[in-house]
């Protein structure tokens, strides 16, 4: 696709501009934050910066409801901090990625406010109207990814609007040649300012079924993803602006499996650079069970290897993976799969090892690399997410298939709010995050957890990740190397060889909290050389909970 294919060999970071770090005092993270913590982020070693949405947006979804693609929201602070973060990024050799929503805008949007007037202005078809049914309902029986119907009625049109998401957030109408253009040229916009490339939020959902066809369950969202047109569009926007401007996309995926994920992140194809697949953070999911993510389970270590595999064996040589355990609607995954008590580092460094073990760019979220945890205390109240607010008024409140004791279970295991809780810099008031009151409760753990103290600590998470991120720069065969899982059916070691010109590579992880024997299988390779172990101790035919290690073999 690009002929630059620098992101092959980087590590990207993704910071949420409204909890990394505030300079004003009002309690949400700016851009100006962000500016200030790039030399912190180049001794990290990354290569590129991903921010969520910091665009103009009433936020009634973080900022995934954008009201003016070209303006920063004067809550993050003005376009011209936007563009002085970029200019310093770049003197630190840091790339800059934005995420945008092609999907759907804010009901704030001028274009919307403006298709509401009637049928016959420009606007008018850039979102999805459609007449009520007969009996004045619905026209079909689609829902909303947060809850209830996936259609509004408005009053000036006399029409149903779509909206896959909240209310706030009808769905742009792509069949429209002038909605494609528009978002094509705002992209140019960025590309002019010096951004690099894109995040693209649920881009898979932008073509839709215009039959409008029920789904077989009522208010669920099957129908959301890969349309009919959604190859044809991406690739549009590939030849329109991805490819002549060399900007680096990878998109959301959901629905994508390891086995046609190639259609979209194939370069004969020209369409994405990478995609994020949904399919391994599934594995802590009862499966079918109608109360979706809030049906949770221990993980199932066994699937996850199955999972990731598949990725790894299905795309090599055809297509890049974009790995990643957290970011912004991800849980901490030590407190989801790992130990986030007496095994803290021991959890945060093997599934860092794990991850960045495997071919593909992998991704760290803002706090991941000093082992940020869940929030442990919150009530339903301390929660902001309208994803958790919807889904509690849907499934405890009106269906009634789950209790308000499990689903808040659940959230404490999987909220999107976990990943968005200030991030703690030191064990000042506020974990150093912001001098007013924090916009989301800050983490109770921060006096412990916190940049300052794991940097100190002589078992830093963090010296753990730069060590990962400077192996990923200089080993070839990290980018390079082919994948075979070992131990398919072992409950608690995930190991795979990569081998590179007749040299093997294991990764190896004990990703549980017992010790165990390492099988005959992995015993008899001999370790010629260790690039990197969790534990101080000798590598032996036992396994210490968590303990992980990446080793050159024979």
């Amino acid at each position: 696709m690009s002929k630059n294919e620098w992101w092959k060999d980087a590590v990207i970071y993704q910071v949420y501009p409204k909890s990394f770090l505030d300079t004003n005092g009002d309690g949400i993270g700016d851009i100006k934050g962000i500016e200030q913590k790039i030399p912190y982020l180049k001794e990290l070693g990354i290569d590129a910066l991903w921010l969520s949405p910091v665009y103009l947006s009433p936020q009634i979804d973080n900022g995934y409801d954008i009201a003016d693609y070209r303006q920063i929201d004067p809550m993050f602070g003005t376009n011209q901090d936007m563009f002085d973060l970029i200019e310093t990024a770049h003197e630190n050799k840091i790339r800059i990625i934005m995420d945008f929503v092609a999907n759907h805008t804010s009901d704030q949007c001028l274009w919307f406010k403006e298709s509401c007037k009637g049928g016959d202005n420009f606007f008018s078809d850039f979102y999805i109207w459609q007449d009520a049914k007969a009996d004045g309902s619905a026209p079909n029986n689609w829902g909303s990814s947060f809850g209830g119907s996936a259609w509004e009625w408005n009053d000036s049109r006399q029409q149903y609007y779509l909206h896959y998401y909240a209310k706030e957030q009808p769905d742009l109408n792509w069949e429209n040649p002038h909605v494609r253009q528009y978002i094509y040229d705002m992209m140019r916009f960025w590309k002019s300012k010096g951004v690099d490339g894109w995040r693209m939020d649920v881009v898979t959902s932008i073509s839709k079924d215009w039959n409008f066809p029920d789904n077989t369950r009522p208010l669920t969202t099957s129908n959301q993803q890969n349309g009919p047109r959604m190859h044809e569009f991406i690739h549009e926007m590939n030849q329109e602006v991805l490819a002549p401007l060399d900007m680096m996309a990878v998109g959301e995926s959901p629905a994508a499996k390891s086995y046609d994920a190639w259609e979209l992140v194939s370069p004969k194809r020209e369409e994405l650079d990478m995609i994020f697949t949904f399919e391994h953070m599934h594995v802590d999911r009862k499966k079918g069970d109608v109360n979706g993510r809030w049906a949770h389970q221990p993980a199932d270590i066994v699937q996850l290897k199955e999972i990731l595999s598949s990725w790894q064996t299905e795309l090599f040589g055809n297509g890049w993976n974009a790995l990643y355990f957290e970011n912004h609607d991800r849980a901490r995954v030590i407190s989801r799969w790992g130990n986030d008590q007496e095994y803290r580092y021991e959890s945060a460094t093997a599934f860092a090892t794990i991850l960045h073990g495997l071919q593909g760019t992998p991704f760290i979220f803002q706090g991941e690399e000093i082992g940020m945890t869940n929030a442990s205390d919150f009530t339903l109240d301390d929660y902001k997410d309208i994803e958790l607010h919807g889904n509690y008024q849907q499934y405890v409140e009106k269906a009634q298939t789950i209790s308000a004791q499990d689903f808040l279970k659940a959230a404490g295991k999987v909220s999107r709010d976990h990943a968005r809780t200030p991030m703690q810099w030191d064990d000042t008031i506020n974990a150093g995050f912001t001098t007013g009151t924090p916009w989301l409760k800050t983490n109770s753990r921060y006096p412990e957890i916190n940049v300052a103290a794991d940097l100190s600590s002589d078992r830093s998470i963090f010296t753990y990740y730069q060590k990962l991120i400077q192996l990923r720069h200089e080993e070839k065969w990290l980018k390079e190397a082919s994948y075979q899982l070992l131990l398919p059916k072992d409950p608690a070691i995930f190991a795979y060889l990569r081998k590179f010109e007749n040299q093997n590579y294991l990764v190896l992880a004990n990703l549980s909290d017992q010790a165990v024997d390492l099988p005959k299988e992995i015993q008899d390779y001999q370790v010629l050389k260790t690039f990197i172990h969790n534990y101080p101790k000798e590598i032996s035919t036992k396994l210490a909970p968590y303990e992980s290690y990446i080793v050159k073999v024979q």
